[in-house]
């Protein structure tokens, strides 16, 4: 699990407090974090922060939230820059990594400004995520003079904008936002800046007593990361609940009771809010996968809907459905934009297991993709139901489907479904190529190969890495280019 860092955000508003505009910042793409993404400004805690031993922690924070501000759009919080032309801004800024002393002077004399800076609430970044963040929200209220300068570096465009036409935007496809931006954006809409702290507050503590975080990163499609016996790296497999008032749960993987329950009390306040489930979905029959299958099938009286090898490798007192085929829609009804006809495609892609499904949305083009990738880790194909040839060809033939977020069942999702798709194409030929190249001369068995052929992995991960190897070499030899000898492998 990744180390907690302490962040700041600041929400910056203008206007009348019951129709605010809020400021919204995108993140460069290629940024590893929510890169694309429109976001908040802010940022981590850095050591400028810090002016002494033992300080109150919000001080720190409140800190980190002024420069963050400066650096990245020009904003100065603790004056709101009333006094200061840009040449002065960027003086201070150029403090700030060069002269951290006379920056730190600058703040103490402007700690009257520091009330312009309103902590609201605090979130922690859900555990699945690779970079996670202790993260202060701060408010400030825009000067009408103040006008913000991105960067143009994190920050690559930025607008102040009403919070419900961004939401409506949301819906329409038409921007990326990152999840909790999005959950707090549709708290402000819902009613005044002077409430929205109070509401909030209400919710993020839910959120700290083990709530399920609105984790969204398209419309219709919500994440559950839940705690899952699986292989490492990954921690957690995302049970997923797809559409808004038709709806499908994907994958309740979880064996874990307590992590059930947060799935139930999700799925209660959807039921409780007018939502009707319809089905159970699978990708495949894999342990870590279908540990809440049954749980949730007599709970909610659903059927359980997969391929049809997989009820022969799922046991268990679930109610079976009708059995999905390459080329089956799922009805959704109405997309969270208004639009009609919107439905999941089912889409057969054996590889990495005979039964894998993928599912595909017909509005938002959000691919439910299971175990075929991964934002975490590479995917494994054992032998003799993993086929390496098999898998190839399915993750070729999602690459010439209409794709864009992707959401593995092990990590965050991904905006960039094609790219993902390629760059794990791009791995499995670099993995073939040092295959071909470990061949060379005598027979050599899997272990003694393994050390060339994976050479830049961990010994601790070669049990698996030696299932793909396998897989690898099976393709290899179906390829005309190796044979066995004995229990080692050469070239044809």
């Amino acid at each position: 699990m990744s180390k907690i860092k302490l962040a700041a955000t600041v929400i910056l508003t203008r206007g009348p407090a019951h129709d605010p505009e809020v400021y919204l910042a995108r993140r460069a793409p290629e940024l590893r974090f929510f890169g694309g993404y429109w976001v908040f400004p802010g940022g981590n805690v850095s050591k400028v922060d810090y002016h002494g031993e033992g300080e109150p922690e919000e001080r720190v924070l409140k800190r980190c939230a002024i420069r963050e501000m400066l650096e990245e759009t020009d904003i100065l919080c603790a004056t709101m820059g009333k006094q200061f032309s840009p040449e002065r801004k960027q003086a201070l800024k150029g403090q700030i990594k060069e002269a951290p002393e006379q920056w730190r002077q600058f703040l103490a004399q402007s700690a009257d400004g520091f009330d312009r800076v309103t902590p609201l609430f605090r979130i922690t970044t859900p555990s699945f995520v690779p970079i996670r963040f202790d993260t202060q929200f701060m408010h400030v209220r825009a000067w009408d003079n103040e006008v913000p300068e991105i960067d143009q570096y994190e920050l690559v465009d930025g607008r102040f904008a009403k919070p419900q036409e961004v939401v409506e935007a949301w819906d329409r496809g038409e921007m990326e936002i990152a999840p909790p931006v999005l959950f707090l954006l549709r708290l402000i809409a819902a009613g005044s800046i002077d409430t929205f702290p109070g509401r909030a507050r209400l919710e993020t503590q839910r959120l700290a007593q083990g709530g399920l975080h609105p984790v969204y990163f398209s419309p219709g499609v919500f994440v559950a990361p839940l705690s899952t016996p699986t292989l490492p790296p990954a921690t957690t497999t995302n049970t997923l609940i797809a559409g808004v008032d038709k709806l499908y749960v994907i994958d309740p993987a979880t064996p874990d009771p307590a992590e059930q329950q947060r799935l139930f009390n999700k799925m209660d306040e959807l039921v409780g809010g007018g939502r009707s489930f319809e089905a159970i979905l699978l990708t495949h029959h894999h342990i870590d996968h279908v540990g809440a299958v049954n749980a949730v099938s007599k709970r909610y009286r659903l059927p359980v809907r997969a391929h049809a090898e997989t009820y022969r490798r799922v046991d268990g007192d679930y109610i079976t459905g009708e059995p999905l085929a390459d080329g089956d829609r799922l009805e959704l009804g109405t997309a969270p934009d208004g639009s009609r006809d919107w439905h999941l495609k089912v889409v057969h892609t054996p590889g990495h297991a005979v039964d894998h499904l993928c599912f595909i949305d017909s509005r938002y083009h959000a691919a439910i993709v299971g175990d075929m990738l991964s934002t975490v880790s590479t995917i494994i194909i054992d032998p003799p139901e993993g086929h390496m040839g098999t898998y190839l060809h399915s993750l070729n033939r999602l690459l010439e489907m209409p794709v864009k977020t992707l959401y593995p069942a092990h990590g965050l999702p991904h905006r960039d479904g094609h790219g993902l798709i390629r760059r794990f194409l791009r791995h499995r030929q670099k993995r073939e190529d040092a295959i071909k190249s470990a061949l060379a001369g005598e027979p050599r068995s899997l272990d003694e190969l393994l050390p060339d052929a994976y050479a830049d992995i961990s010994e601790d991960v070669y049990p698996i890495a030696s299932r793909s190897l396998l897989a690898g070499l099976i393709k290899l030899e179906e390829d005309g280019f190796c044979r066995r000898q004995g229990a080692g492998w050469l070239l044809a």
